[in-house]
């Protein structure tokens, strides 16, 4: 079996805390990825959003793009306009070669609203979330004729953010809706990481391989703060730093079959955790799990 390692932009720079590594350059960013042993990267709000000026960054750093968040609004939009929205970055991540684009529900999240508590998100019933699922499984059939599949992203205070709500989800939606699956985010909302897999890895076609700090989870107010105050009190980190089994995980996964792109990706602060020794890690984390799992990592 094979495989390819990626990392995410947020552990030099957020988006949604530009106070974290708003200084840092993309340059920065690439060329520590790289060193660090990565070949892939996902977007950030950083990277140009035109291929002719992307596409020779990315090759002058010997990385390519793996994937990247979408600000998806298909729980209150029609899938027509939600086609529109994607088109642009569509283009982009076709000619840029990406394997898929990362569905991420902003309808009713409370992810980047620091004032918002994580028992505050929004809570959808079953008949929401089959009305919702069948709305996914159209678009994310489109997606995929149009040569750029999407991967939804279960995510902490966002509306799919629970085991039982990705089983809904899943169980409302079809084999055109692909699933990124997030050990970390789903560790934070109390889920079993490996019944997840068991349960859904037909499904699974992306990997985010981000850890958590349990003792910085399990000591969080719920009532009173939100995601972005458990991410500066350092609920996550990279494989290899944090209280995940990484190699079971990845043996899991590679039980069932599963061939593509893992993607470290645990957004911290880089005056705390540097984002050039915390790549280091997780790199160093997944070769020696990925290899104990029997996969070859395409360099």
């Amino acid at each position: 079996m094979t495989a390819r390692l990626g990392i995410a932009p947020i552990a030099w720079s957020n988006d949604d805390l530009p106070e974290l590594g708003g200084e840092t350059t993309l340059e920065t960013c690439l060329s520590q990825a790289r060193a660090a042993g990565f070949t892939g990267i996902e977007t950030g709000g950083k990277f140009p959003k035109d291929a002719a000026v992307l596409g020779p960054v990315l090759q002058a750093h010997d990385i390519r793009l793996c994937g990247g968040w979408y600000c998806g609004t298909l729980l209150e939009g029609d899938i027509a306009a939600e086609k529109d929205r994607i088109a642009a970055q569509m283009a982009l991540f076709k000619a840029m070669g990406a394997p898929c684009i990362v569905y991420g529900e902003w309808s009713g999240t409370i992810q980047n609203i620091r004032t918002a508590p994580l028992a505050t998100k929004t809570r959808l019933d079953e008949d929401q979330i089959a009305v919702y699922g069948r709305k996914l499984t159209a678009f994310g059939e489109w997606c995929s004729e149009q040569g750029m599949p999407i991967a939804y992203h279960h995510h902490m205070a966002a509306v799919i953010e629970t085991e039982p709500e990705l089983d809904l989800l899943m169980k409302h939606s079809g084999p055109g809706l692909p699933l990124l699956y997030d050990a970390g985010h789903m560790a934070f909302a109390g889920g079993d990481v490996m019944r997840v897999i068991d349960n859904h890895h037909a499904r699974i076609s992306h990997v985010h391989t981000k850890d958590v700090r349990r003792k910085v989870i399990d000591a969080l107010d719920r009532s009173r703060e939100s995601f972005l105050d458990a991410v500066l009190k350092g609920a996550f980190t990279v494989p290899g730093d944090g209280d995940l089994d990484f190699g079971a995980i990845v043996q899991r996964l590679a039980a069932y079959g599963y061939q593509g792109w893992f993607v470290v990706e645990a957004e911290q602060d880089p005056a705390v955790s540097p984002p050039d020794e915390m790549a280091r890690i997780g790199h160093e984390e997944l070769i020696r799990v990925m290899a104990a799992a029997g996969y070859e990592v395409i360099p």
